[in-house]
């Protein structure tokens, strides 16, 4: 995956959901037994295998 708690993402779109949370940007806070990201972007977690983002920082 490459991603680690720490890391600054900025949302390119979540699969499945409508734009609101496109261009978002925040910190990974932790990743669940899933794999999936939590962050301060606010609300839904990130799925790395489905979700498109770029790691920022």
């Amino acid at each position: 995956m490459g991603v680690k708690v720490g890391d600054k993402i900025r949302i390119i779109h979540l699969t499945g959901e409508d734009s609101r949370y496109d261009g978002r940007e925040g910190t990974v806070e932790y990743i669940d037994a899933i794999g999936q990201l939590h962050g301060t972007w606010g609300g839904l977690a990130v799925i790395p295998e489905e979700d498109e983002f770029v790691v920022i920082g």
